[in-house]
């Protein structure tokens, strides 16, 4: 089997590809030939050794990777609603970029029959749309007619909260950086985008939604954190989970220098203030929330309703060969891409 292998943090170079035996499945486990992985940005922090969990629960060396599908080729002995041949897709903490993979089966999902997604779109779903879910449905208490502004809303993540906002009735509003992005957001559900290339981003802001957004929802980092929460309305909800503008794009290698700067803008918001402007700040990291199958059976359960009602629109994919990885990580860095990446490893 073949694996991208990071062995020390860096640049492009890092991402290696390695042959090791094929696994084994636990009791428990599934062994999965994989057709395709999806390409995240927490992806490439993991490549430059800026992940904290990769840290925690891998270490160096380290194949990145959060999501799959492929068929199944063996299940483990406890596995028995399973078997060879099925089709399936899902998550992995870590290690995804292979062309085999042993995956829980808790974290294993069927492809339905006639399925409206082709495998590589179900390999771009499962990461993105649980971080919209998890930020919208677990995190808040939504009420339709609710105004959500949403950075990089051309994005994966992006694309599928303005999907599920407008499931839950309430009015979207995308930015993104560049004017061709524009209708794709439009396509997805967005009721207004504000295009930072050809506009003032926060006086646009404050003319679509004066009183003020009820929530925000920011992966940006310090470029815009400060900005979004004096832009929530009373009641208002910050959703921060990322931090994108930290990154340096300069080949591929970490600007510590810039990470740095950019650590000592990160706001610091006060809970006493906080309490007085009725304002809140939410943050989480899907990947340390792995052991919470409760969360992940409810959301999935929905997500693969909505997709086959038709509800949820198929992801736009961007696929690169396996042995293209590096070129993948460039082209996601450059901020110049819409919808999600895929590495094909079969099919």
């Amino acid at each position: 089997m073949k694996k991208i292998v990071i062995e020390r943090p860096g640049g492009y170079r890092q991402l290696k590809i390695k042959e090791f035996p094929m696994p084994s499945p636990r009791d428990d486990e599934v062994l999965i030939e994989i057709s395709a992985a999806g390409v995240n940005f927490a992806d490439v922090f993991i490549r430059l050794g800026l992940y904290k969990s990769a840290k925690e629960f891998v270490g160096w060396p380290i194949t990145p990777g959060f999501e799959f599908s492929g068929t199944v080729i063996e299940c483990g002995r406890n596995v028995t609603d399973l078997h060879a041949g099925a089709a399936v897709f899902g998550l992995t903490r870590f290690g995804a970029y292979c062309s085999h993979l042993c995956a829980p089966r808790n974290q294993v999902f069927l492809i339905p029959d006639d399925s409206k997604f082709s495998t590589e779109q179900w390999a771009a779903f499962p990461a993105v749309h649980l971080t919209a879910y998890h930020g919208l449905f677990h995190n808040i208490v939504l009420r339709a007619g609710m105004t959500i502004l949403v950075h990089s809303a051309a994005g994966g993540v992006g694309g599928a909260l303005l999907q599920l906002g407008r499931l839950a009735g309430c009015r979207m509003i995308g930015v993104v950086g560049s004017s061709h992005k524009v209708s794709s957001v439009l396509d997805l559900g967005a009721d207004m985008v504000i295009d930072k290339s050809r506009e003032a981003l926060w006086a646009k802001a404050e003319e679509i939604c004066p009183s003020g957004f009820d929530v925000v929802f920011d992966a940006n980092g310090p470029a815009t954190l400060k900005q979004s929460y004096r832009h929530l309305a009373p009641m208002g909800k910050l959703v921060a989970y990322g931090f994108h503008s930290m990154l340096s794009k300069r080949g591929g290698f970490p600007n510590y220098f810039k990470l740095a700067v950019e650590y000592l803008r990160v706001p610091r918001f006060n809970p006493l203030n906080m309490t007085g402007e009725n304002k809140s700040l939410i943050a989480f990291n899907l990947s340390y929330l792995f052991h919470r199958t409760d969360l992940l059976d409810n959301a999935m359960h929905d997500l693969v309703t909505w997709v086959e009602e038709g509800k949820i629109k198929a992801p736009a994919v961007l696929p690169f060969a396996y042995d293209k990885v590096a070129d993948a990580h460039r082209a996601l860095e450059s901020g110049t891409t819409v919808g999600k990446l895929i590495l094909k490893f079969a099919g």
